[in-house]
């Protein structure tokens, strides 16, 4: 799944934009991580990608539709999202929780197990162990890999990631984050993942977007991002000590 945004702006009437003049493509099978400060403007640019938000200007395409084009829930039913509080049902099983979309798309319930199953392996989740749990039940680290597992359920081609591992403790933070970059390596996805954590950015992003009072500064590989001598990328950069690189998560 091949994602653009065309001269893309986001504005609510009588506000400041919360986005202006965004241009970026972003390939199939790239990660591309999006960095900035809280109000940057990255969480509406992920709602801008599966609808949830329709540009005010320029616009946003998906696999080389108009996202005004789409109908909103079967494109995002096409794009996994993980969000950072997780959001899982608590009233629901963890083979429930991951089976959700699935059921919902009438997928029959043999093969939804059948997913659920190949999922919680692949998050290292043994589902003999955690299919019939409740998230009440696992660890904050462990609900965040069912809700990498909910987002994969339906085989989408793209996930978007909104800060998913910010509440997590540090220790727990990097196990998911080397789960995430196992599992990304297999499957090959179209992943846009915002994060205000640049070391962070610079561990899983194929390239790193820099993102400024609603303006897109920089998106080019870590290395080139972490030499920027731009004042805005160099604010971000110097929190990490000293600056990741990719492959040394």
């Amino acid at each position: 799944m091949v994602i653009r945004f065309e001269d893309a702006g986001f504005h609510r009437d009588g506000a400041p934009p919360v986005l202006s003049r965004l241009t970026l493509a972003i390939g199939s099978g790239e990660t591309v991580a999006i960095v900035g400060r809280s109000g940057a403007g990255k969480t509406t640019l992920l709602k801008l990608i599966n609808r949830l938000l329709l540009p005010t200007a320029g616009r946003v395409l998906v696999d080389g539709r108009d996202t005004r084009e789409w109908d909103g829930i079967a494109l995002r039913r096409r794009i996994g999202y993980v969000f950072q509080d997780v959001g899982l049902f608590p009233h629901m099983t963890i083979e429930d929780n991951v089976t959700i979309v699935p059921r919902l798309e009438q997928w029959p319930a043999p093969r939804a197990r059948a997913r659920a199953v190949e999922l919680l392996d692949l998050v290292g989740l043994p589902p003999a162990t955690f299919a019939r749990r409740r998230p009440h039940e696992l660890s904050g680290g462990q609900r965040q890999r069912v809700g990498l597992a909910r987002a994969l359920a339906a085989g989408p081609p793209a996930l978007l990631m909104d800060e998913p591992f910010g509440a997590l403790d540090p220790v727990t933070r990097l196990e998911v984050r080397r789960e995430f970059t196992r599992i990304q390596e297999q499957l090959r996805m179209t992943v846009v993942f915002v994060t205000h954590d640049m070391s962070e950015a610079f561990a899983l992003g194929d390239r790193v977007g820099v993102i400024d009072g609603g303006e897109l500064v920089v998106c080019d590989t870590p290395a080139a991002v972490a030499a920027s001598a731009d004042p805005r990328v160099r604010a971000l950069v110097e929190t990490t000590t000293p600056p990741a690189v990719r492959g040394r998560i």
